[in-house]
């Protein structure tokens, strides 16, 4: 089997590390032919938060039929495949089995290679995949439920870490804000529903980590503060929610956009990323189009659609990594945790003549 795959190349991405069981075909490792999703909010709604254990089984029930519709939206039929890629980790271990096992065993009945995929290079390829012109070096702003982070990406494929966050990410501050005001799961595009009828300038809320040097995040303390001001303010009426959310959303926005700025300057690049489910956020997406323009800096948003947890991004993450002769073996695990410059199981392959 050749470890480098030909140049027309079909890779089939499998993504299930939480609560979206994802399939989607990419040519090339930049054309989306498909992208199949199924989402768990019914499931998980009743709960405030996503169950493991409900997750994971869900992903039992939907993975084949996920896939299948993803190769028919695609047009083509497994054996046409030249790879699989699917995602490795981080993420919920009994989720990420479903998608990985399947990946896995799929691979190995077609004779094609499998690649694990670390889920954070899946979300920045989401950006080059939506924007031929992000090319490296850049940088990269990851913003989800469980990661807050931001990373320089050069040509050379390396990876560092510039800061992260030290105890909430800012997707989950939003989740728990959230539920703090009595809005429905899922908490992110809830809260930004609410500030939109609210006045962000109605509460002076903190602003985590900005006025200290380094590019690390902090939002446990603006949760909190958000806490006491709903036990100071109890029983809340429609415009303390909405005054609350738009305070707390342009708080947490404020630190992200603060922190882009100060690490394109920092790196010397003219060139970002914004990616993760918070990528869906208006305030964040017009705060960093401003910047964009005042600094004269391409910053690339996905699509709404591939902001979120999705296939599309594996696929073309795997699709780099499998072209350069990478891939894993079935001995492939799942990890909960894991830094973004090393996919535990993902090795290079010498070049089969």
């Amino acid at each position: 089997m050749s470890a480098v795959l030909p140049a027309d190349r079909l890779v089939l991405g499998v993504e299930s590390s939480c609560d979206e069981m994802a399939a989607a075909v990419v040519r090339d490792g930049r054309e989306l032919l498909s992208s199949a999703v199924r989402g768990q909010q019914e499931v998980h709604r009743p709960y405030g938060g996503v169950v493991p254990e409900l997750a994971s089984r869900d992903h039992v029930r939907a993975v084949s039929e996920v896939v299948e519709r993803a190769l028919e939206e695609a047009g083509v039929r497994a054996e046409d495949l030249t790879g699989v890629a699917v995602t490795a980790g981080p993420g919920l271990v009994g989720s990420l089995l479903v998608g990985l096992s399947f990946g896995k065993a799929l691979a190995w009945r077609l004779g094609i290679p499998c690649v694990g995929v670390h889920h954070l290079a899946g979300h920045l390829a989401a950006a080059e995949l939506a924007e031929p012109a992000l090319v490296p070096p850049y940088v990269g702003l990851v913003v989800s439920g469980g990661h807050t982070a931001l990373y320089r990406i050069d040509a050379s494929s390396e990876v560092a870490c510039l800061g992260a966050t030290r105890d909430d990410a800012v997707g989950e501050a939003f989740d728990k804000v959230a539920r703090l005001l009595g809005l429905p799961f899922p908490g992110g595009p809830a809260v930004s529903r609410a500030a939109e009828q609210g006045d962000p300038d109605a509460i002076p809320l903190p602003r985590p980590m900005l006025g200290r040097g380094g590019l690390d995040f902090s939002y446990s303390g603006l949760k909190t503060a958000v806490a006491i001001e709903v036990e100071r303010r109890r029983p809340l009426g429609p415009r303390d929610v909405a005054d609350l959310a738009a305070s707390f959303e342009a708080a947490a926005v404020d630190v992200l956009v603060a922190k882009l700025e100060q690490a394109l300057e920092q790196e010397d690049v003219s060139r970002a990323a914004v990616v993760g489910g918070v990528a869906a956020n208006r305030r964040l997406r017009s705060r960093v189009a401003e910047l964009a323009r005042d600094r004269g800096v391409l910053a690339v948003f996905p699509p709404v659609a591939l902001c979120t947890d999705n296939a599309a991004m594996i696929a073309a993450a795997g699709a780099r990594e499998l072209a350069r002769g990478r891939r894993s073996g079935l001995d492939l695990g799942a990890f909960s945790r894991a830094p973004l410059v090393a996919t535990p199981g993902v090795r290079s392959a010498r070049p089969v003549a």
